[in-house]
């Protein structure tokens, strides 16, 4: 008999947000994976579930890997839980599905509290799409290597934080995506839950100096499409931003990129009216 695995999406917060489905796989699996079994074994003690619990998580995955998959080739039922919400998001757990997935072996995900989502509402963003970056880089080039790609991208960008480095990653996005609409949102569903929202800079402001606690989503509204919200600059206003900047000593290859990020507008399309100017 073949066994299978339970991906068990689990409350990013408030344990009353778990669904009747991962607590009857729960109960039922022969063990849970978890990735943090300190903040699974409070959800099971919360419903009055035994199942025995096993580490697996970044530290523990290569080794866990092959042993869980034989062991579902030979029957058993596991059941996988990420510290909150759905395993496989920015966790260890997409290992485990990858290689179950290549060894042929039944996943079946059960779906449930996710942050991304969940902050994607609550932000009141854009949300016809939206693009997960999951966690930054922490290195500044890294990072604006990560994010030059997106400027253009008719979208609701989501990245995850930690809450030390929510206020120097808010920096980055100001000077990514300057004018843009963003949001914080931290501990949802929690007791002490908080969404804030602002233009870019001022979030990014206000946010500067405060100790945070819990993890962090940080949302970046898309570029203004052309006629909403504001009317494109006519090419003699566009122009006469580059040569200022130029005047001011900016090079006019920057001088180009900034005027076209603080307009959403692509680069090529005002790099075109500074030709033999």
């Amino acid at each position: 008999m073949t066994g299978h695995l339970l991906v068990c999406a689990t409350p990013i917060g408030n344990l009353g947000d778990v669904t009747l489905r991962v607590l009857d796989a729960l109960r039922a699996a022969d063990v849970i994976a978890a990735e943090d079994t300190r903040v699974t074994v409070r959800l099971l003690s919360r419903y009055g579930i035994e199942t025995p619990l096993e580490r697996y998580d970044e530290h523990t995955a290569v080794a866990r890997t092959p042993v869980l998959v034989e062991r579902i080739a030979a029957g058993s039922v596991i059941a996988l839980a990420s510290d909150a919400g759905t395993p496989g998001i920015s966790d260890p757990g997409a290992r485990l599905v990858d290689a179950c997935l290549h060894a042929g072996l039944p996943v079946e995900v059960l779906p449930g509290p996710s942050a991304i989502v969940t902050a994607l509402v609550a932000s009141g963003l854009p949300t016809h799409a939206f693009y997960f970056g999951g966690f930054l880089p922490r290195k500044a080039g890294e990072r604006k290597r990560a994010l030059e790609p997106l400027r253009q991208l008719d979208a609701t960008l989501v990245f995850y934080e930690s809450p030390r480095r929510t206020a120097a990653t808010l920096v980055a996005l100001a000077e990514e995506f300057p004018g843009r609409e963003a949001a914080m949102a931290r501990e949802l569903t929690k007791v002490h839950e908080e969404v804030a929202r602002d233009d870019i800079e001022s979030l990014a402001r206000s946010l500067a100096d405060r100790e945070l606690k819990g993890e962090v989503v940080l949302l970046v509204g898309p570029p203004r499409r052309q006629g909403e919200g504001q009317q494109r600059p006519s090419d003699e206003d566009l122009l006469a931003e580059v040569h200022a900047l130029v005047l001011e000593g900016v090079r006019r290859t920057e001088a180009v990129k900034r005027v076209s990020r603080s307009h959403g507008l692509p680069r090529d399309e005002v790099y075109r009216l500074t030709v033999g100017r």
